[in-house]
C-alpha cells in the first residue's frame, strides 16, 4: 500500500521510499525514512497536498510524492 491511499487519522509504518535522484533524497531529508511511523492528520479540500504528522513535527507533501511511499498500515489511531 501506498501512503496515499492512507485514510485521515490512520498511522503506518514507511516500508520504503521510491523516487529517483533529488527528489528521493529530499523525502529521504524530510524525515520520511524506513521504519519511522507516520500518521495522516489532514488532506487539502481538493485532495493535494496532505498534511502528515511524523517525528512529532508536521510535514505537507504532494500527493504524487506520496505515491512513491510504501507502507504498513499500523492500526494505532
Amino acid at each position: 500500500m501506498t501512503l496515499d491511499k492512507l485514510p485521515v487519522g490512520k498511522s503506518a509504518i514507511i516500508l520504503s521510499v521510491g523516487g529517483e535522484g533529488e527528489l528521493r533524497c529530499r523525502l529521504l531529508d524530510m524525515g520520511l525514512i524506513p521504519k519511522t511511523k507516520v500518521t495522516v492528520r489532514k488532506v487539502a479540500p481538493m485532495g493535494d497536498p496532505v498534511e502528515l504528522e511524523i517525528r512529532g513535527y508536521e510535514l505537507t507533501i504532494r500527493i504524487e510524492d506520496a505515491k512513491k511511499i510504501e507502507i504498513q498500515e499500523s492500526g494505532e489511531e
